[in-house]
């Protein structure tokens, strides 16, 4: 093994010369390339990527000789280059190396929290985490753990969800999560494509989908069910595991620890399926250690200041995992679980309990809490109401102003911040937050604007699993509405093939861009091109002070009969914001004379199986009244008797929608309700609720067809 420094001179001037991107340490020159023109070399010193030959390293931070920019084989590994300066030159660190520093720099801070069954919370200190992670990662040796093969996890976030996580990649294979709403088939293509050994399950339910399909994978060894004791015959108890690492030596585990390499794959995070098959997405021990340094530095946190931050987004999605398990390690910080069906109400009260310095959220659970938020505000009269309009109004041309660089705190917004706004945020339980993110999918600009009338700025994060988790970021003090922030330091961005107005495809590159898809070498290539660039597969632009907008993605692109692209999800979300009651809205009318619109109503879920029922959410039957329609309590109901007064309410917002398009092309002509809402189980939605489009599209193609006939 060589160390990263003695990489070739010819890779180091091909990025540096196309690199005419500025490190985001310098936020007023845009950190992106613009092919329409000819590219020159920055005159910032972060700029240049480069290598250092020195002496060969070994230990936990050692690094593998490689000239590969990319690989799709699962002992493979490619090369570090680093920046001059900057977050971008720090040494890459593995991902035990990681942990042994916040242990060695804070054993007794404490790394994890857990209410138990008598609402107490047990903490557990960085000392003791290491030495848990370790215990399970000398237990998976004993099982079988071979080198480069995975251990699959599927359940909802606990600690034994990070040890089994971690202990898989210090025993030198790769950690797999799979959502806990995978079908038997989902895991199945998960457990063989990663040539898992072994797999953790939380419970009972999860032990029977990979208890269907064991017999389908060969190379699977052994079964762990961390939650309650397994009643089926060969499945290891948490308990079990445990007392079988403690019974092991240090020997085979040092053994492999020295033989880490920060190039190689740690974690295999599959994409989400929404554009087709799932795909294993191969991250090295440097991907993520980077991603998660470079995100604490661009939001200016420090390590040892006891931050909090709540764990509940699912972890087999990058963005979780890189902000619950890696950024929270960077900074020595807290990781407190919420509980399982934090998703179905009980949030707010981890919130108010635990009081996170960071939150990371998906657009949909904004968008609920925008939703009580308002059915709260409606039921205040008179002063109350006045009073609260006032400091709403009062936060946000504050912030209105600041993003026009008048930056300067008037004493009114001091004092409604002070008096009323800080109340609102401590009932919330964002009193004490310093960074509010969105992530995994576009969140609205409508949304972000009512947000900051409350004193909350959400600071939208645009990512992907093939950059282990951000590449652009917002800050509280330094963000743009309509965009998703600048590209953090040490990272690049280029836009591709710009049309006039700047929209061309979206490509990074840095230490964060992803080492291939596992076994998938086609894929690979046709993803990060021979210079290193990952191309996003997002379509948008940089504006001249360095900010990124998406516009769309090219595969969601509508291309109409007349040769216009429309992006569909700022009109999802234009018709979402202008109609409250509209739960999901669905743009349809590629290669059609004209658009059109399938809506879906809020009504109730059933909170045990999260399917939507036929009745209708009060805030829906409440707008029905409003309108004069009584005596309909379901969705079935409404679309049985089509009361006008519904359709033509509908209209009315369409049209608000309509008045906001630049051109006619993107104006909405039709529009339908459909029978029921979308869904995680039946299939409309995604594991981060992101809609699955061509899904959508093949269950309604004849609702979708009649609008054209």
């Amino acid at each position: 093994m060589t160390d990263y420094d003695s990489q070739g001179d010819e890779f180091v001037t091909d990025f540096a010369s196309d690199a005419t991107t500025l490190d985001e340490s310098t936020p007023e020159t845009p950190a992106t390339i613009n092919q329409v023109s000819p590219t020159t070399e920055s005159n910032n010193v972060n700029t240049k990527a480069h290598t250092k030959p020195t002496e060969s390293s070994k230990g936990l931070n050692q690094i593998q000789d490689s000239d590969l920019i990319y690989t799709s084989e699962p002992q493979g590994a490619t090369r570090i280059v680093l920046n001059e300066t900057g977050v971008g030159a720090q040494p890459p660190l593995s991902v035990p190396g990681l942990l042994g520093r916040a242990v060695a720099n804070y054993p007794d801070h404490v790394a994890i929290c857990q209410k138990k069954e008598d609402g107490e919370w047990k903490k557990i200190t960085y000392k003791e985490y290491e030495a848990n992670v370790r215990t399970v990662a000398k237990a998976f040796l004993k099982l079988g753990l071979e080198r480069y093969h995975s251990v699959c996890i599927i359940g909802f976030n606990s600690p034994e969800w990070f040890y089994s996580d971690l202990g898989a990649i210090y025993a030198g294979g790769f950690a797999a999560g799979m959502y806990t709403t995978n079908s038997p088939e989902a895991c199945l293509h998960c457990l063989v494509s990663s040539d898992a050994n072994i797999c953790v399950v939380e419970d009972a339910k999860q032990l029977e989908k990979i208890l269907q399909i064991k017999s389908q994978c060969p190379k699977l060894k052994a079964i762990i069910q961390y939650e309650g004791k397994p009643d089926k015959p060969g499945v290891l108890s948490w308990l079990e595991l445990v007392g079988l690492g403690n019974s092991q030596s240090d020997d085979a585990l040092n053994s492999v620890l020295e033989t880490i390499a920060t190039n190689e794959c740690c974690t295999l995070v599959y994409t989400s399926g929404t554009e087709g098959a799932s795909k294993p997405v191969m991250l090295s021990h440097d991907n993520v250690t980077f991603n998660a340094a470079a995100i604490v530095e661009y939001i200016k946190l420090s390590a040892g200041n006891d931050l909090s931050v709540i764990s509940f987004l699912p972890l087999s999605h990058i963005a979780a995992q890189v902000v619950d398990i890696y950024s929270v390690i960077t900074l020595a910080a807290t990781v407190w679980f919420a509980d399982k069906d934090a998703l179905k109400g009980s949030l707010i009260k981890t919130l108010t309990e635990v009081r996170p310095h960071v939150f990371l959220a998906v657009p949909r659970v904004w968008e609920k809490v925008h939703e009580k938020l308002m059915a709260v505000g409606k039921q205040t009269t008179g002063l109350k109401r006045w009073i609260a309009n006032y400091a709403k109004s009062t936060s946000l041309q504050h912030y209105m102003a600041t993003l026009e660089k008048n930056v300067s705190e008037p004493y009114t917004y001091r004092f409604v911040r002070w008096l009323i706004l800080s109340k609102v945020k401590q009932a919330m339980g964002l009193d004490r937050c310093m960074v509010a993110l969105s992530g995994a999918a576009p969140i609205s600009v409508d949304l972000k604007r009512y947000f900051l009338s409350l004193d909350i700025p959400i600071c939208e994060v645009f990512g992907m699993s093939e950059c282990a988790g951000a590449h652009t970021l917002s800050k509280p003090d330094d963000f743009k509405l309509e965009g998703v922030g600048r590209t953090m330091p040490g990272t690049f961005t280029k836009i591709v093939d710009p049309d006039e107005d700047g929209n061309g495809e979206i490509c990074l590159k840095g230490r964060h861009v992803f080492m291939g898809y596992l076994r998938l070498q086609d894929k690979t290539e046709s993803t990060i091109d021979k210079e290193g660039w990952l191309h996003s597969g997002d379509v948008g632009k940089v504006d001249p002070n360095g900010f990124v907008q998406i516009t769309g993605r090219i595969k969601e692109l509508l291309i109409t009969a007349g040769g216009e692209n429309v992006a569909p999800v700022p009109i999802e979300h234009l018709v979402q914001f202008e109609i409250p009651v509209v739960s999901n809205a669905f743009l349809v009318g590629d290669k059609k004379k004209f658009l059109s619109l399938l809506i879906s109503l809020r009504t109730k879920m059933n909170i045990n199986t999260g399917e939507p029922l036929d009745e209708l959410e009060t805030d829906t039957k409440d707008w029905l009244k409003s309108l004069g329609v009584e005596g309909i309590e379901t969705l079935r109901e409404l679309l049985e008797k089509k009361p006008e007064a519904v359709y033509k309410a509908l209209q009315v917002g369409i049209d608000r929608v309509n008045t906001k398009s630049i051109s006619n092309a993107q104006k909405i002509q039709k529009f339908e309700i459909l029978p029921a809402d979308f869904s995680l189980p039946s299939g409309e939605l995604g594991p981060t609720m992101k809609v699955k489009r061509p899904v959508v599209v093949k269950k309604y193609q004849s609702l979708i067809d009649k609008f054209y006939d």
